[in-house]
């Protein structure tokens, strides 16, 4: 056994844990966060992906043991307490049908948005690619990562915003 500790959407954890034990299930079976999904446990589907120290990872490729003295943002924490304007969007947008890869797509839009705030319809394909939906067809999730760097982009232009940013 191994022991570690780590900052779960801001609540730190310190346990004692295989070696071999993948981040996804330290988090569902251990820290309790079953909204990261496991989906394909290869790297394929990118429905585990979280944040570690703010970079996407898929957590089925990530052994507990490496996020040690990391920061972990899952899909419960990303909105703290509150809906996470990607979440709000993939609603209003209609982006998901089953939902079992929207986790993993609005922690990968997440990312792509803090790299990039304004990405045009292929950056956003391309910035999703490692995610997978068998239901959308993906033009809905495009549209609410639109809408969401749209929203993000009036709420830091609004004169509220501004004051703020002088003061």
């Amino acid at each position: 056994m191994t022991r570690i500790t780590v900052k779960v959407d801001g609540v730190s954890y310190t346990d004692d844990v295989e070696p071999r034990l993948l981040l996804v299930h330290y988090l569902r079976d251990v820290v309790g966060k079953t909204g990261t999904p496991i989906g394909c446990d290869t790297t394929n589907c990118g429905a585990c992906t979280v944040h570690m120290d703010g970079m996407s990872v898929k957590s089925c490729s990530v052994l507990a043991v490496q996020a040690d003295d990391t920061e972990i943002t899952t899909i419960e924490g990303i909105g703290n307490g509150e809906w996470h304007p990607l979440q709000s969007a993939f609603r209003e947008a209609h982006a998901l049908q089953c939902g079992y890869c929207t986790p993993g797509m609005i922690m990968a839009a997440a990312d792509l948005l803090r790299e990039n705030p304004d990405p045009s319809e292929q950056e956003i394909r391309d910035g999703l690619e490692g995610n997978l939906c068998r239901c959308t067809g993906y033009q809905n999730i495009v549209r609410a990562v639109r809408r969401a760097a749209r929203s993000s982009q009036a709420a830091q232009s609004s004169p509220a915003a501004q004051a703020g940013a002088t003061s």
